[in-house]
C-alpha cells in the first residue's frame, strides 16, 4: 500500500488521482468510475468529485491501493 500526502483537509477524488500521477486528465476518471474500478474504504466510488480525507484508503483495480495521510 503506498501513502499519499494531502496538506489540506480534504481533496476531491479526481484532484487526488491528477495529483499523484494515478491519471493524467480528470476526464479519464469517467471510464474508471463507469467500471466500478476505484473502491474507497471498500466501496465502489461514482462520484469523480468525491471528498477523499486523511485515514482514507483508495483501491484502482489493475494500478494499486493508496492511503491518505495529512501532511
Amino acid at each position: 500500500m503506498q501513502e499519499i500526502t494531502i496538506s489540506t483537509p480534504y481533496i476531491n477524488l479526481d484532484q487526488l488521482l491528477k495529483w499523484a500521477g494515478i491519471i493524467d486528465t480528470g476526464g479519464q476518471i469517467k471510464p474508471m468510475l463507469e467500471d466500478g474500478l476505484i473502491k474507497l474504504n471498500r466501496l465502489t466510488v461514482s462520484q469523480r468529485r468525491k471528498k477523499i480525507y486523511p485515514g482514507d484508503i483508495i483501491d484502482i483495480e489493475g494500478v494499486g491501493t493508496y492511503k491518505i495521510i495529512a501532511e
